[in-house]
């Protein structure tokens, strides 16, 4: 049997959701529902949020909550935003989990040997939970323009990661793409990073200054850097070291994250897993942002994009069609409400659900809902398959859209409803309906990992040879308020 274990980024559970860790989900759902339809594939699919780090302490602190009674409160709110996007992971992560942290104390044990202890004086960015460069420093005078607020300058004792004896080996395998980097654009970003040389990694800091986190084992003054720490979720959760799954499931088949934490995920996890003994993972998908109106996302400009609300009023199968269809998955993309509804009504409720409901209406009107024989579907999908292969998810979805298309010129051109009126046209007119019905079909099955509830609703209405009763259309037309 073969696996497919994929992963997202865990989100930091320190705020609400937003359109940014929705394409993480939505991005890995599809590809783990498309591998779930492939023969004999066991697939394995993690998400969950990052709970440690000085922005959970200060938020924990603003309302008056200790940190984990903030993150216990945080984490339902991620498991709910995953079932409303219709996620289907089976494994969810914690990292203040015990089991978590058990196995993150055993990982730094087993890398001890390029953990060495020292002296850090540099900057860091709370926000970021990052430390930043001279330059990055002075080109941005100070603030971080992410969280708008002052770099804090460190001066303190920490262990550091060996992070530069690694640079040759990340140059090779990313080279010879034993980790492969998509888009192409970004595995030429971290090569420069790369060929530039990485510089050892601070990976702690002291109790005294951060309190929440994971102790570093033997040394109960200092606790675990968060984003070091955060990386090993990806092979705790399947219980590294010891554990079947872990022995089964490594390496990860694909890992998605946003182009922001491409250099850890890039870089310094690869490197973390070269120090364990262990392969890298196998391809990493880092997609881009999405802007609203051609403008960066922020809640001065009130154009902040509430995924929830798209779900609520639209539908979730709507927002998964136009950010797997309108947004690149390997590039930016741009959202407006206008832009949302001109597609779901003018691509979801005329082409796909007007093609389904007049098929249905013609069969029952008819033929008295007998469909008859449906021949098999036969249309090339090399396209669409390659598709998954470059994770071009919006090239994907306009193969099927070109179906879509096709089977409506096929019933405008065929014209049952002409058929229906010919004293001889009974038999071609059940050809035409049996040819429609296979083509749907044929679409509801390469549209299951993108709008699974959608491809529910199609096959259940032509089961069995016959169409079904239903309460309504796919996507009754969305007037704006």
């Amino acid at each position: 049997m073969k696996k497919f274990y994929i992963t997202t980024a865990i989100p930091y559970a320190n705020d609400r959701p937003h359109i940014g860790h929705a394409l993480d989900f939505l991005y890995a759902d599809i590809l783990a529902r498309y591998h779930r339809k492939q023969v004999n594939t066991l697939v394995s699919f993690s998400i969950g949020t990052d709970e440690h780090g000085s922005k959970i302490a200060e938020k924990a602190a603003i309302d008056h909550l200790s940190p984990q009674a903030f993150v216990d409160k945080m984490a339902p709110l991620w498991q709910d935003f995953a079932k409303k996007l219709n996620v289907s992971n089976d494994r969810f992560v914690r990292t203040t989990e015990k089991g978590h942290e058990q196995r993150a104390a055993l990982i730094w044990k087993a890398l001890e040997k390029d953990i060495y202890k020292g002296k850090y004086v540099g900057w860091y960015c709370v926000g970021c939970e990052e430390y930043k460069t001279e330059t990055h420093v002075a080109d941005t005078n100070g603030t971080c323009p992410l969280h708008n607020r002052p770099y804090d300058k460190l001066e303190e004792e920490n262990y550091f990661f060996k992070l530069s004896s690694y640079t040759e080996k990340l140059i090779n395998i990313i080279e010879t793409q034993s980790l492969r980097v998509v888009p192409t654009s970004k595995r030429h970003e971290i090569m420069n990073v790369l060929k530039d040389g990485l510089e050892d990694l601070s990976i702690s800091r002291p109790k005294e200054k951060i309190t929440w986190g994971i102790s570093v084992p033997g040394d109960e003054s200092q606790v675990m850097y968060v984003w070091f720490e955060a990386l090993m979720n990806y092979i705790t959760v399947i219980g590294y070291p010891e554990h079947e799954d872990f022995k089964k499931l490594w390496p990860a088949d694909v890992q998605v994250v946003g182009k922001d934490i491409l250099r850890f995920h890039a870089a310094i996890w690869p490197a973390m897993l070269l120090g364990l003994g262990l392969p890298t993972q196998k391809n990493l998908l880092v997609h881009g942002f999405v802007t609203s109106g051609g403008k960066k996302m922020s809640k001065t400009l009130g154009n902040v994009i509430d995924p929830i609300t798209i779900i609520d009023t639209y539908g979730v199968d709507a927002f998964r069609y136009f950010f797997t269809r309108h947004i690149p998955s390997t590039d930016d993309g741009d959202f407006t409400p206008e832009r949302f509804e001109a597609s779901y009504n003018g691509e979801l409720a005329n082409e796909l659900g007007n093609a389904v409901q007049r098929v249905a209406s013609m069969i029952k009107q008819y033929q008295d809902g007998v469909i008859g024989d449906i021949p098999e579907a036969s249309h090339d999908q090399g396209q669409y398959h390659q598709a998954f292969i470059d994770y071009t998810f919006d090239k994907a979805m306009e193969f099927i859209w070109t179906q879509v298309r096709g089977l409506n010129q096929y019933i405008d051109t065929e014209k049952p409803w002409i058929l229906a009126k010919e004293p001889d046209g009974g038999d071609h007119l059940r050809e035409v309906l049996a040819y429609c019905v296979s083509n749907i079909l044929e679409i509801a099955d390469l549209l299951e990992p993108f709008m699974p509830d959608t491809s529910a609703k199609i096959n259940i209405l032509f089961k069995d040879g016959l169409v079904h009763p239903t309460t309504g259309s796919l996507f009754p037309r969305h007037e704006a308020k």
